[in-house]
């Protein structure tokens, strides 16, 4: 029996405890803030670079 897109199976699932939930948000929140950073760095050493970047010898 094979169920449709919309339908849910009778299982719960996987449930995780309240500490569990709190342990993904902070790892969230830490990956978040780690992809900002290297956002501005990758920003910040294009802007010191200046558009002498795009000059190269062929």
């Amino acid at each position: 029996m094979s169920l449709a897109m919309d339908e849910k199976p009778n299982e719960p699932g996987i449930v995780l405890t309240p500490e569990q939930l709190r342990r993904r948000r902070a790892r969230s929140i830490a990956i978040a803030l780690a992809l900002g950073v290297f956002a501005i760095l990758i920003w910040a050493v294009t802007l010191v670079k200046g558009p002498g970047v795009l000059v190269r010898p062929l």
